[in-house]
């Protein structure tokens, strides 16, 4: 039975981590990421349809530079920092697979052009930036403020991850019906919306009105479902870290290389058909983890999980779901079974 004292103990502020992030260190971590958004919207400033040449080197690109980062993280903050900045990296780049899928569904529905896809992209993965960087504020200062952050977090994923097993278990079609959006019916009250798209432009003057080209209705719907997205992420990387700039370091180089890795996986999304039991089980697990480190403050025999184990069981997940969803295509294409539509129907339909 709980004394008042433990009550209380609940209630208390959590110690705050300290942060390898200096002034200088996020300046100019900052710096380089508005940096290399710029030159990501010179490139497409030009509508073009992306080779796979392009996207291949852009993705190496931006796999390559948090590798290495992760590498000054580690010489200069030691292994345990370093540990759990290519954990929480790890983590967050598996959740923005999920978030390619939607991004498919989006794109798909809304019948965006080829040539249009990468700045639709692009517009997608600033607003989960700015909007992650709001969360990620937030859930540090509340981290800092209650220890019961750690457990409301941890009932987020918990609850996030039964949505997501759901989905990826039901059969059922989940298209996107472009009407029943929230966003695009909202934005329909008040702007009138032209037919066709007008290359990269997202508004146009017609008949002397200001009227939203169909782009910029697939990029507020982008928009919306990065709010969802950031409830699902940031919690999942603080169960990594309470570092707020590992957090946000993490969080910024899975984002940077999705426009990139959205043309690289474009062909390959439909074989991962098992993704979303696998998210499911990531996020249970990071799940349970905080609820642990929430009791641990309160009960200190509870055990938590270290971070080199919560590596291994992230790395064992997506080890085992490649596979099981390699052998699964495998098995269906030797039955003479269309396999390319599943994954669209079960993996991050909760965003849609």
């Amino acid at each position: 039975m709980s004394t008042l004292p433990t009550l209380l103990a609940a209630a208390e502020p959590a110690a705050a981590e300290s942060s390898v992030g200096t002034p200088l260190l996020w300046g100019v971590t900052i710096g380089a990421v508005l940096a290399l958004f710029a030159l990501d919207f010179l490139l497409t400033r030009k509508p073009h349809e992306v080779s796979m040449k392009e996207a291949v080197a852009w993705s190496s690109f931006y796999i390559a530079l948090p590798l290495a980062f992760g590498v000054y993280i580690w010489t200069q903050y030691g292994g345990d920092r370093g540990l759990e900045y290519y954990t929480g990296y790890l983590v967050e780049k598996s959740l923005s697979v999920d978030n390619l899928f939607v991004f498919m569904l989006l794109l798909t529905a809304f019948a965006v052009p080829k040539e249009l896809r990468q700045r639709v992209l692009l517009i997608g993965v600033a607003g989960a930036l700015v909007l992650r960087g709001i969360f990620i504020a937030l859930g540090a200062q509340l981290i800092s403020m209650f220890s019961w952050t750690f457990l409301l977090f941890g009932v987020i994923l918990l609850v996030t991850a039964v949505k997501v097993l759901k989905d990826a278990m039901s059969h059922e079609d989940q298209a996107v019906d472009i009407g029943s959006l929230r966003s695009v019916k909202v934005l329909r009250r008040f702007f009138p919306v032209v037919e066709d798209y007008r290359g990269p432009n997202l508004t146009v003057r017609e008949a002397g009105k200001r009227a939203l080209t169909p782009l910029g209705l697939v990029a507020v719907a982008i928009l919306g479902t990065d709010i969802v997205f950031a409830v699902d992420s940031v919690p999942a990387v603080f169960g990594i870290t309470g570092d707020a700039y590992l957090v946000f370091a993490t969080n910024a180089f899975a984002l940077l290389g999705l426009r990139a890795l959205y043309f690289v996986l474009e062909g390959a999304l439909g074989s991962l058909v098992h993704l979303g039991h696998g998210l499911a089980a990531i996020l249970a697990f990071i799940g349970v983890k905080l609820v642990l480190h929430w009791a641990h403050g309160i009960w200190p025999g509870t055990p938590e999980v270290p971070t080199l184990a919560s590596l291994g069981v992230i790395v064992g997940i997506l080890a085992t779901v490649t596979v099981t969803s390699l052998l699964a295509k495998r098995r269906a294409e030797a039955r003479g079974e269309s396999f390319d539509e599943e994954p669209l129907e079960q993996v991050g339909s909760e965003h849609s």
